[in-house]
């Protein structure tokens, strides 16, 4: 089936896990970015490796403030949260990291595609 132009642009909900933080005190969800979202996030980091090198500051957090959201998808975060973000415990903003790189297929060989495109 050929799909249409409404068919294609239709919103869709995007993909969420629930994630245990008992360190917080509950749970957080964690989405899927959209396109827009990744393009953001991407065009954000290859800005940041070129200002602080291979050591991009808050890179967790950075992923995170577009992906943690409420139960209904809705963003809880901006990017200028990250700071404050970043200044939660390493191992909890590891966790969520790596819940919100599996949900976004992101990998360490995306990073490098990435950084040669």
């Amino acid at each position: 089936m050929t799909l249409s132009r409404s068919q294609i642009l239709t919103p869709r909900q995007l993909k969420r896990e629930q994630v245990a933080v008992p360190e917080w005190g509950g749970d957080v969800w964690v989405r899927t970015m959209t396109g827009a979202e990744r393009d953001d996030y991407e065009q954000e980091y290859l800005e940041a490796k070129k200002v602080a090198g291979d050591r991009i500051p808050n890179l967790r957090a950075r992923l995170l403030a577009r992906t943690l959201c409420d139960a209904d998808g809705k963003s809880l975060l901006t990017t200028a949260d990250v700071d404050a973000l970043g200044a939660q415990p390493a191992d909890v903003l590891a966790r969520l990291f790596n819940v919100a790189s599996r949900l976004n297929g992101l990998s360490k060989a995306d990073a490098e595609e990435l950084e040669k495109n």
